[in-house]
């Protein structure tokens, strides 16, 4: 049967999913990008009447009950219909109980991204930051914090204004494993410590704190677990079964949810397209059950999101269902609460009729959600916190400039010859040119909504007080020359050459991975042409993923490279603010970036990290990368010099046991106890102003099995405004669980041998340590690692690079 839900509420909906083989997601972005507003526009957003509707008699409209209470309470009063009608995304609310429609699917990931925008005055524009990619290279906690809370300003502004919702589906906490992934740029990069420290800060900015009374907006960590690829040598992500070792699901592919499910407390998690081991994320009772509520302590009234179109995806293309309603019993059964889609909608009356599933079945998600909706004050009022927040907090927070500094802070210098840059002063004219020097919406990368301006560098070039002549020279994916002569003759006339070039959104996006990670089309011949005038030449390599400028690297007459990512709306002042020394750089980058023949060695399906010389995987990230790259994860330059020291270059021995006996008030956790500060004195021996920025690794060759990892992120800082002989001290805490390893099983363990922290790439302060006493667990995989799973003795690695490791 499929008369659940009434025609005029589905005229909106994406009904073509079924026949499409394709995701909610990219139904509407792709096939139909005028779809979602028109959805918000007919639900038009409000909030429930509990002073005189039909509710405010009930058990939901009173504040002295608990959210799940107050949950249970309104949900059973639903029909079975109604019931059915509020469990996708587009929930159709209860007409005569006078709940109102709602819809969950918002999206926050660097700024106010899907709400209803007029054409034009109040509400038609949101702050547009840079790229999360962008954002980590600043390595700024405090940035982080900074932009959370105000996206959650605006997004709240908004939804007083019936806008949007009070759900986001951000941030996005993958890691970026493989260099191809179209979605990198929407992550904070490939380390595990970064992207949990990012998620825990923009999840409590968005949140409005750690589990607070009132949350402000509801964030959800997604894509869970093992979601990195789109479509790569037509691999699609909506049928992708990702085969990974336990040993590196538990050390690097769920970490940043284990942080953002217990430490943060985040009240949304979004199950993922493609399987893990055989089963499909969102039908996976043991990563939504068993890993995210019971080991990862997933908060008891937080709902699970199907990603857009993934509950349909379980039977196709998947088929670990035999149709649409059985794929819908195995997803509510196995944990996901809610459908972002329609299959839940349409098919549980069938599934419900065949027995597959009960009500309460059903009920357990739809309240839920509504236990975070009513945790927001969803049914408090107009007096119930940020009901305040309107237009006028848009337009204060968007002043504070944030999205200037955050763009300006992860701007990375790679390459500095001569010290090219800053300008000098002697530098009067420049001639700009590329595919990136007049740019609006390629600033902002993917995922955003309307900016109330959008400054390319050429528009920051023509407010400076230097000349610029600009000439595109050619097209981002160009083999055509014709443009070429242009831009040389306005080159030859100029004091020095900036060329913006390197990728955007038409090469690397969702549902769009690259296939190789050269610099596409002929912009490296042009910029070799441009290097042979003998100018001053400084290129800006610009999009989430890196390319391989080993070339531009090795020219001598290519006298500067910056890394500028997908900086927002205020990018093009950030870049001309570095290049000119208004400004310092001061960012690192939080990718590798790979020799091309890189991405052409291995299948990037394979998820092993640890290197295999019969599948030709070289090893995966900076921790296990046996190769040489082109700028190592976390390179990066300034403008000054740096003098680092440490008065302590040796630390304990410290005894395992007592470490993990040892109480320690302020840490719920055994493995946030702190092991030791890394300190070191920092002096500003140059001539500039100057942030500094500082990552600090742990490296051991004997604590533990081999192979051994290369070296690991343990802490990250950045020390602000170090004028020209000012001293700062750096002191970041290591922690316990930080220096553990993780053993075949899943398990986190403490090994017993000596280690090495170390500052920055160039180790220019090292203190060693070591551990003594027996090994010891500190945080367990569930079931010692091995119950409900097959683990054979024989790892048989396949041809296309995946292993035979693990199924269920």
């Amino acid at each position: 049967m499929r008369s659940l839900i009434s025609l005029a509420a589905l005229a909106a909906l994406p009904t073509a999913l079924s026949q499409a083989n394709s995701s909610y997601e990219d139904y509407t972005v792709e096939a139909n990008p005028d779809l979602f507003p028109q959805c918000l526009q007919l639900l038009n957003m409000s909030f429930p009447d509990c002073a005189s509707g039909p509710l405010s008699s009930t058990p939901v409209c009173d504040r002295s009950l608990s959210p799940r209470d107050r949950a249970t309470a309104l949900v059973s009063l639903f029909t079975f219909e109604e019931l059915v009608n509020n469990t996708g995304n587009t929930g159709l609310g209860v007409p005569r109980l006078g709940l109102p429609n709602y819809q969950v699917w918002g999206e926050a990931l660097h700024g106010v991204g899907r709400a209803t925008f007029p054409d034009e005055g109040d509400f038609s524009w949101a702050t547009s930051f840079p790229m999360p990619i962008t954002t980590m290279a600043a390595l700024n906690r405090t940035l982080i914090q900074q932009i959370g809370g105000i996206v959650s300003t605006q997004l709240r502004a908004f939804s007083n204004a019936g806008l949007g919702g009070l759900d986001v589906y951000s941030p996005n906490i993958n890691t970026f494993r493989h260099p191809v992934w179209g979605r990198g740029q929407e992550t904070p990069g490939e380390d595990i410590h970064l992207a949990s420290v990012y998620g825990y800060e923009y999840i409590t900015a968005l949140q409005g704190g750690v589990d607070p009374e009132t949350i402000k907006i509801i964030a959800n960590a997604k894509h869970y677990a093992g979601y990195d690829i789109e479509n790569w040598n037509n691999h699609s992500r909506l049928g992708n079964d990702m085969q990974i070792t336990q040993q590196e699901l538990s050390e690097y592919y769920t970490p940043p949810f284990i942080v953002a499910a217990r430490d943060a407390k985040v009240r949304s998690v979004m199950c993922s397209y493609n399987a893990v081991n055989g089963v499909p994320s969102c039908a996976n009772s043991f990563f939504l059950q068993t890993l995210l509520r019971e080991t990862f302590e997933f908060h008891e009234d937080g709902y699970v999101s199907g990603d857009c179109g993934a509950v349909y995806n379980v039977w196709n293309p998947h088929g670990y269902a035999n149709n649409e309603s059985a794929a819908s019993a195995d997803s509510i059964l196995a944990g996901t609460d809610i459908d972002c889609g329609t299959s839940y909608q349409w098919y549980f009356e069938d599934a419900f009729e065949d027995s597959l599933v009960s009500r309460s079945d059903i009920e357990r998600g739809v309240i839920r959600l509504y236990s975070s909706l009513i945790q927001t004050g969803y049914f408090d009022g107009e007096d119930a916190p940020y009901r305040n927040i309107t237009w006028d907090d848009v337009l204060a927070t968007d002043a504070w400039n944030i999205a200037y500094e955050a763009a300006v802070e992860g701007i990375v210098l790679l390459k500095n010859e001569g010290d090219t840059l800053p300008l000098s002063n002697d530098i009067r004219s420049i001639a700009l040119i590329g595919p990136w020097a007049n740019v609006t919406d390629e600033l902002q990368g993917n995922y955003f909504g309307p900016a109330r301006y959008l400054i390319s560098p050429l528009i920051a070039l023509e407010g400076s007080d230097l000349d610029v002549t600009y000439a595109l020279g050619t097209n981002l994916s160009s083999d055509s020359t014709s443009g070429f002569a242009e831009a040389l003759s306005a080159a030859q006339d100029a004091d020095a050459i900036i060329f913006a070039g390197g990728i955007d959104n038409t090469i690397e996006a969702e549902a769009q991975d690259r296939q190789n990670i050269t610099w596409p089309g002929n912009q490296l011949d042009l910029v070799q042409q441009l290097s042979e005038l003998g100018k001053p030449l400084i290129v800006l390599q610009m999009g989430g993923g890196q390319v391989d400028s080993s070339s531009l690297k090795e020219n001598e007459n290519v006298n500067a490279l910056i890394w500028g990512g997908y900086p927002g709306q205020s990018g093009g002042h950030a870049l001309v603010d570095i290049i000119t020394g208004k400004r310092a750089p001061a960012g690192r980058l939080v990718t590798t970036q790979y020799p091309a023949e890189y991405a052409e060695v291995f299948p990037a399906i394979d998820m092993n990290l640890r290197p295999n010389e019969t599948s030709g995987n070289p090893g995966q990230t900076y921790m296990w990368y046996t190769g040489t790259p082109v700028y190592e994860f976390g390179h990066g330059l300034f403008y000054t010099t740096f003098d680092e020291t440490t008065s302590n270059t040796t630390a304990g021995p410290f005894n395992i046991q007592s470490l993990l006996t040892t109480p320690h008030p302020g840490t719920t956790y055994i493995e946030q106890k702190p092991l030791l500060n890394f300190t070191a004195t920092i002096t500003n021996t140059g001539e500039r102003s100057s942030d500094y920025t500082a990552l600090v690794y742990v490296n051991t060759t004997n604590a533990g099995p081999s192979p051994y990892p290369n070296k690991w992120v343990v802490g990250f800082d950045r020390l602000g405004g170090l004028e020209p002989g000012d001293v700062q001290t750096l002191n970041v805490p290591v922690t316990i669980g930080s220096v553990a390893r993780t053993d075949e099983r899943g398990n986190r363990v403490l090994y017993p041998g000596t280690y090495e922290l170390a500052l920055n790439n160039e180790r220019s302060v090292v203190v060693s340590f070591e551990l003594v006493g027996e090994q010891a667990v500190v945080l367990s995989w569930p079931g010692d690692g091995t119950e409900g799973w097959v683990y054979p003795e024989d790892k048989d690695v396949h041809a296309d690079g995946g292993q035979d490791v693990l199924s269920r």
